[in-house]
């Protein structure tokens, strides 16, 4: 496939690519776009025999056929089967190239959170659009669309991505923007308040700029504004996201005083994945290696 309305799904033994797969089955179907079911021959295990190999792909191209019905059998989509060989993460990367999204599965439960390493590095090396899913299975109880911004290029991809979303599916946007201010109490005679006030207008001014010339694209949206002056961001996005039905986020933020929202942020919010999040690239990704 090389349609660029296709979504793709990369999948694999697990609960969480299952959930995967069917929220990609259920998205395809709602935007009448094909699906490419992907699974990833991991390149570190070629060293072995040739009979082993052959073991590999046998088990990987039995695990296509069975996802693909279990998508046939659930949704009206036009799918396609590959079995990809490389590395996971640069393999399904490059693969977003051909996608409007990359769709995986979140990772096992972890210390409290999940192990989003593998997904970390997907995103990071994605070229396009990358969903992350977790195992539950409650769409239709969730409502609206948050996004995180800083003012940042990288997040104001993200808002354009979650507006056009939002509009589409009739849900509320959530526009939040949380940063790191001086605290009248904790950092008395740090931070005069001539500056505590200047910081809070520009920050001000980043979400006004923001959401500017959101409601003469979408008329009909509607938009909720909040500013978090003193909440660790991933804490923000978290609880924002409890119960919204996406959450999408920049790769990477601006970096600097007060710019901690995206970036490392994404590390966070992945870790303790509160809804299907959305992970917008930059607008020029590098070649993969």
């Amino acid at each position: 496939m090389s349609n660029d309305h296709t979504i793709a799904v990369g999948v694999k033994d697990s609960t969480q690519s299952e959930a995967a797969l069917l929220w990609a089955g259920r998205r395809a179907e709602k935007r009448h776009a094909p699906l490419a079911i992907l699974h990833v021959m991991d390149d570190r295990w070629l060293v072995e025999p040739a009979s082993w190999r052959r073991s590999l792909a046998q088990s990987g191209e039995n695990l296509l056929q069975a996802a693909e019905a279990r998508v046939r059998q659930r949704f009206h989509v036009k799918s396609t089967t590959e079995l990809l060989t490389g590395s996971v993460a640069a393999a399904l990367g490059e693969y977003a190239r051909k996608t409007s999204l990359m769709v995986i599965g979140s990772g096992s439960p972890h210390l409290g959170g999940s192990m989003t390493d593998r997904a970390l590095q997907i995103a990071g090396a994605s070229a396009g659009p990358v969903a992350v899913v977790g195992t539950a299975n409650d769409e239709e109880d969730r409502h609206g669309i948050v996004v995180g911004v800083d003012g940042s290029e990288h997040s104001l991809r993200a808002v354009a991505f979650a507006a056009a979303e939002a509009d589409r599916e009739g849900q509320e946007l959530t526009v939040l923007h949380a940063y790191n201010a001086p605290d009248p109490v904790t950092d008395a005679g740090l931070a005069p308040a001539e500056l505590r006030q200047l910081i809070s207008e520009q920050e001000r001014i980043v979400l006004s700029e923001t959401v500017a010339g959101l409601s003469n694209s979408y008329p009909d949206l509607t938009i909720k504004r909040v500013s978090e002056p003193h909440k660790e961001p991933v804490r923000a996005l978290v609880e924002a996201a409890a119960n919204a039905r996406l959450l999408v986020v920049g790769s990477r933020g601006r970096g600097g005083f007060a710019r901690l929202l995206l970036g490392s942020t994404v590390h966070g919010v992945l870790t303790h994945l509160p809804c299907p999040t959305i992970v917008i690239p930059p607008e020029n990704t590098p070649e993969m290696d």
